[in-house]
């Protein structure tokens, strides 16, 4: 009998350390879920779009799209996106920002797409980092003149690019405190934060943040919490405001209907130069 115990119990212990393993090393496939190659453009919604290459300072060459408004604007919003599939998959979020008469520029980060490379923290990082100087530098936009808008896995890379450069306003939408807080609600008999490799400390960057900031959450996201918004908010000092989305972690924005419009609109309007 004895002999049986201390073999279960072997058996568990043996099992805990793999899963630990398994979360330690596998952790950039949990993150970053690329669909890698093309897919629809712009125009298979009926907008004229610019195709465009960057090179990252690792020598990497990411893909996007410049889509000015049909109505001249002088307002740009940089777009990231999250973690899974691609830039041909957010023609629905495009629609609806050049509707607020602004400008949209849009990458894939490295490994997504037709972008090269392979994706990781500190590496998108640098992604972010190329599409606001393309912005800057290459087609002359002003800082005043940009908001930076991530949604879920952006809306933490955006916190990322604003401990570096600093936008007229900020999007952060569906996003989480960090990588290490979620992962600890998801597996709480694990010791998760030891193993973390990945960390976006979304909660201390929009703390030190400079720039007027709006928060997205939908009280619905299965995905990432409501509470982890509230957090966010919470760690934000003013000027900030807060838009409580209805729907799932992915269709929020659009759930959410005429009310997240106006309340982007609100935002922009107040905080952006024209």
């Amino acid at each position: 009998m004895k002999t049986a115990v201390i073999s279960v119990v072997a058996i568990a212990l043996t099992g805990y350390v793999a899963i630990m393993g398994m979360l330690y090393f596998f952790q950039p496939r949990m993150v970053f879920v690329p669909t890698q190659g093309g897919g629809a453009d712009p125009s298979h919604i009926g907008l004229a779009f610019e195709t465009v290459w960057l090179e990252t300072e690792d020598a990497e060459r990411l893909h996007g799209w410049f889509i000015a408004n049909p109505e001249p604007a002088t307002r740009t919003v940089l777009f990231l996106h999250g973690n899974a599939g691609n830039i041909s998959h957010r023609l629905d979020t495009v629609r609806l920002l050049l509707g607020l008469g602004l400008n949209v520029f849009i990458i894939d980060y490295r490994g997504y797409g037709l972008s090269s490379g392979v994706p990781s923290e500190l590496a998108i990082e640098l992604d972010a980092l190329a599409a606001w100087q393309y912005l800057v530098h290459t087609r002359g936009i002003a800082a005043s003149r940009i908001v930076v808008h991530g949604r879920s896995l952006g809306g933490a890379i955006a916190l990322g690019l604003i401990t570096q450069v600093t936008p007229a306003a900020l999007i952060v939408e569906s996003t989480f405190t960090s990588i290490p807080d979620m992962a600890a609600e998801l597996y709480p008999w694990l010791p998760v934060r030891w193993l973390a490799r990945i960390h976006y400390p979304n909660r201390e960057r929009i703390a030190a943040r400079t720039c007027p900031v709006l928060i997205a959450h939908s009280e619905g996201d299965r995905l990432v919490p409501f509470a982890h918004g509230q957090a966010l908010y919470a760690a934000a000092a003013e000027p900030k405001m807060f838009l409580r989305m209805r729907g799932g972690h992915n269709e929020g924005f659009l759930d959410t209907g005429e009310a997240y419009v106006l309340a982007l609109r609100r935002f922009i309007d107040t905080h952006v130069a024209e």
